[in-house]
């Protein structure tokens, strides 16, 4: 009977971890939005990390999570480290890359709740009176995060919160006098 009950425990832990290894290693999370505001209008909020208080997300889910910067005050180089709540965790954002009005790119690393390295990049694209921002993230899954996306979308989960960024972010630049 325990032989039984002991091999039906190691066949549903190995299932388990054949469908776990058998997931995605790689995510990716986009989101778009129209904005009334040229592409340099917009590409300023985004460059000036600054300037993120304002828009970000996560500043809202923890606004007592502390933020300090390094390097210049905006472009290449600049960066800011993170210490919030465990909703939020801690981490770094560096501009990895800075093409005036067309996008920016980050890396992230991200220190709690769990260790990692994304990509996260800007692209500003006129249309017309507006500009089509797009925030997008890149990045690895280990085995802890396939298992959890088993779960818990990441599509979703972050998802949800670029939609929300992008919102304030179109309220920041549209709020703004024209360039």
């Amino acid at each position: 009977m325990y032989v039984k009950i002991l091999l039906g425990v190691v066949a549903v832990i190995l299932l388990f971890v054949i469908v776990v290894a058998l997931q995605p290693s790689t995510f990716r999370v986009a989101r778009s939005t129209m904005i009334k505001a040229n592409p340099a209008r917009v590409f300023g909020e985004v460059n000036d990390l600054h300037h993120w208080e304002a828009w970000n997300p996560w500043g809202k889910i923890d606004p007592a999570m502390k933020l300090t910067y390094d390097g210049p005050a905006a472009g290449v180089g600049a960066a800011y480290h993170w210490e919030g709540n465990s909703q939020v965790g801690s981490g770094s954002a560096t501009i990895t890359g800075s093409h005036p009005d067309d996008r920016v790119e980050l890396r992230l690393d991200f220190h709690k709740p769990f260790k990692g390295t994304s990509t996260a990049e800007f692209t500003f694209e006129p249309q017309g009176d507006e500009t089509k921002v797009t925030w997008t993230m890149d990045g690895s899954r280990n085995f802890i995060t396939k298992a959890i996306g088993l779960i818990f979308s990441m599509d979703q989960m972050i998802g949800s919160q670029f939609e929300k960024g992008l919102a304030d972010l179109k309220t920041v630049a549209e709020q703004q006098p024209a360039t």
